[in-house]
C-alpha cells in the first residue's frame, strides 16, 4: 500500500507540474494521524510558491480524486496524513493471499553478479561465537538478496597459507610428543586449546610413533598438512549444523603457489606503488589513503596477510563479480582503508569492494560475562553454543542484534520458553495461528482465495494494522538488501507477532455465528501465518505447527 501511495502522490505532484521530486518520505505515522504521513510539501514549497503548510493542503486535495484515498488532514507545519479506503486495505489483503511470496522480485535478464565472503578466519581452532554470527548474517543477507532478485554467491575463504597455521601445526606436534613420552612443552605463542590434545590422540591411533623419528622437515608439513585437513572438516561440520552452506572455498595458500601473489606484486611494483625499506616490502597506502604504508613481504620473504588479500580481491573481480560484499569483524575496521587503496591501484571500481563490519559478541550466562580467547583455549565454540540453546535460538539472537552494536548473548534467556524469548515468541504465533486453522476444519470453516470472500469486513484498527504490516515487508527486505541490517527482519517479524497476538486477544477469529468475518479473518491469518513461516525461513529458523 505504501508504494501505490508513494505512485499516487507523484501522480498528484504532476498535476502541478512538479517532476522529479525526491527526498520525501512516506511513514506510518504515531497512533490517532491515520494509515500514512508525508512531509513532501517541505520539499515543493519554494517551488510552488507558498508555505509547506498551504502546498500540503493544495498536495491533499489532489491526492483526494484518488479513489484508494479516504480522507486527508494536514498537521503541524505541513505534515499531510493520509487516511486509505477500506477498499485500498481489502484489495491488498487479497493481492498477498493470492501471491504468496510476493515479497520476492523476480531475476532480471541483466542481474547483478554478487559475492557475499564470510566465515573466513585461519582454521586454527573451532568456530567461536564470534564467527557464528558473521556467519548467520552473511547467509540470512545472501538469501535475502537473492530474493531480491539478485544472483548471489557464498564463499568462505581459508587463510592456510600464514604463520598461524605453522604453530597449530607445532602445537599439535608437541601434544603428539607429549603423549608418546617426550618431555617438551607448548610456548605462549602455541595454541593451547584441549581440543589439540584430542586430535594427536586420534593421531597416535592412525599412524603410531611414525613421526618420532622423521625429518624436521617432513614433520612440518605433516602436522601442518593434517591439522589444516582436520581443522576444516570441522569447520564445515559446524557450519552445516547451523545450517549454512557455501557455494564455494577458496583457499589462500593456492594463490601463493599459482604466483598470483607474486604477479600483483610485480603489477605494484611496476606501477611504482612499492617501496624497499628496512628488507621489507611496502605498499604505498598513503597514495590513495589518508593513511600509512604498509608492508606487502616481510623481512623473512613472508608474505603479509595484507598482500595475500590483494591478490585474492583481484581474483574475485577476474571471476566476473559485479561487486562483494566482505563481511568482517571489527578487529579488521583499519583494514579497510588499505584495501580501498589497493582496490584504486590496481584500477578496480571504487563501488566492487564493500564490507560489512559486526561488533564483538559476549555471552552471558546468569549474571556472568563469559570471557574468550582463542589462543588460551578459553571460549564457548559454536557447537558448544547451539549444543545448549539450539540451532533456532542460535540463528535468531545473532541475527536480531545491528551489526553495529557490541552483542550480549543471553544464554539463559535464548533458552526460556516464554514470551521474553524473542525467537519463542514468534513462533509461537505461528504455531497459534495453526491451532487456529485445526479448529477452523473442525468447525466447516475453510481457507479461501475466491473472491466471494468480503475482506472489507476487516475493519477494526487492529485488522488495518495488520494487513498495513505485511504489505510493508518487501520494503523490509529492499532496506536489508541496501544496508545488510538483517536485524531489520527481526523486528519486523517480532512486531508483526505483536499485531497478531493483540489483534487475537480482542477479537474471535472463529465464530459459527458470523461466518463471513469469520472467512475473512481466517483469510488475514492464511497470510500471517505464511509470512511469519517465509521470514522465519529467511532467517534459517523453523516455524513449528505447534508448540
Amino acid at each position: 500500500m505504501k508504494k501505490y501511495l508513494e505512485t499516487a502522490i507523484s501522480n498528484a505532484l504532476k498535476t502541478l507540474d512538479l517532476l522529479d521530486i525526491k527526498g520525501y518520505k512516506v511513514e506510518v505515522p504515531p497512533e490517532g494521524f491515520g494509515d500514512y504521513s508525508t512531509n513532501v510539501a517541505f520539499f515543493v514549497s519554494k517551488r510552488m510558491r507558498m508555505s509547506p503548510l498551504k502546498a500540503a493542503e493544495v498536495i491533499g486535495e489532489k491526492l483526494l480524486s484518488d479513489p484508494r484515498v479516504e480522507r486527508i488532514s494536514v498537521d503541524g507545519p505541513g505534515f499531510i496524513n493520509i487516511i486509505l479506503s477500506q477498499e485500498a486495505f481489502s484489495e491488498a489483503l487479497f493481492q498477498t493471499l493470492n501471491n504468496r511470496y510476493y515479497w520476492r522480485i523476480k531475476r532480471p535478464a541483466a542481474q547483478k553478479n554478487i559475492q557475499i565472503e564470510f566465515a573466513s578466519v585461519n582454521p586454527t581452532g573451532p568456530f567461536t561465537v564470534g564467527h557464528g554470527r558473521q556467519a548467520v548474517i552473511g547467509d540470512i543477507l545472501a538469501e535475502v538478496m537473492r530474493a531480491r532478485g539478485l544472483h548471489v554467491e557464498k564463499e568462505m575463504y581459508l587463510n592456510d597459507a600464514g604463520r598461524q597455521i605453522q604453530l597449530l601445526g607445532e602445537s599439535v606436534w608437541i601434544r603428539y610428543q607429549q603423549l608418546l613420552g617426550k618431555k617438551v612443552e607448548l610456548e605462549d605463542t602455541h595454541y593451547q586449546g584441549g581440543y589439540l590434545v584430542e586430535m594427536a590422540e586420534e593421531l597416535i591411533k592412525e599412524v603410531g610413533e611414525t613421526y618420532l623419528d622423521r625429518s624436521e622437515k617432513e614433520t612440518r608439513r605433516f602436522f601442518r598438512d593434517y591439522v589444516l585437513d582436520r581443522m576444516v572438516q570441522t569447520m564445515k561440520a559446524s557450519m552445516d549444523k547451523l545450517g549454512v552452506s557455501f557455494d564455494s572455498f577458496f583457499s589462500e595458500r593456492t594463490l601463493v603457489e599459482s604466483g598470483a601473489v607474486d604477479r600483483v606484486l610485480k603489477t605494484l611494483r611496476d606501477k611504482g606503488l612499492v617501496t624497499d625499506r628496512d628488507g621489507a616490502v611496502w605498499f604505498k597506502v598513503s597514495a590513495f589513503e589518508d593513511e600509512s604504508d604498509k608492508v606487502l613481504v616481510r623481512s623473512d620473504g613472508t608474505f603479509t596477510y595484507f598482500m595475500t588479500d590483494i591478490a585474492y580481491h583481484l581474483n574475485k573481480f577476474e571471476r566476473g563479480f559485479d561487486y562483494v560484499i566482505d563481511i568482517w569483524g571489527a578487529d579488521h575496521l583499519g583494514h579497510i582503508p588499505r584495501m580501498r587503496a589497493a582496490m584504486k591501484a590496481l584500477g578496480i571500481p571504487e563501488s566492487f569492494f564493500n564490507v560489512m563490519v559486526h561488533q564483538y559478541v559476549n555471552l552471558k550466562k546468569g549474571n556472568e560475562i563469559v570471557k574468550m580467547s582463542t589462543r588460551r583455549g578459553e571460549f564457548y565454540t559454536l557447537d558448544e553454543l547451539m549444543e545448549i540453546v539450539g540451532v533456532d535460538a542460535t540463528r535468531y539472537f545473532f541475527a536480531m542484534f545491528d551489526p553495529d552494536t557490541h552483542m550480549l548473548f543471553d544464554i539463559d534467556l535464548a533458552r526460556t520458553k516464554s514470551a521474553e524469548n524473542p525467537v519463542f515468541y514468534v513462533q509461537y504465533a505461528h504455531a497459534r495461528i495453526c491451532s487456529i486453522f485445526r479448529n477452523a476444519v473442525e468447525k466447516g470453516i475453510c481457507h479461501s482465495t475466491a473472491e466471494d470472500v468480503d475482506y472489507s469486513l476487516l475493519q477494526s484498527d487492529e485488522e488495518r494494522k495488520l494487513i498495513r504490516e505485511i504489505t510493508s515487508f518487501p520494503e523490509v527486505l529492499e532496506r536489508v538488501a541496501g544496508d545488510y541490517k538483517v536485524s531489520r527482519i527481526t523486528n519486523f517479524l517480532e512486531e508483526l507477532a505483536s499485531c497478531f497476538h493483540i489483534f487475537y486477544n480482542k477479537h474471535k477469529v472463529i465464530d459459527r455465528n458470523h461466518m463471513k468475518m469469520s472467512e475473512a479473518r481466517v483469510g488475514l491469518c492464511m497470510v500471517i501465518k505464511n509470512l511469519l513461516a517465509d521470514g522465519l525461513a529467511l532467517l534459517g529458523v523453523s516455524a513449528p505447527e505447534s508448540m
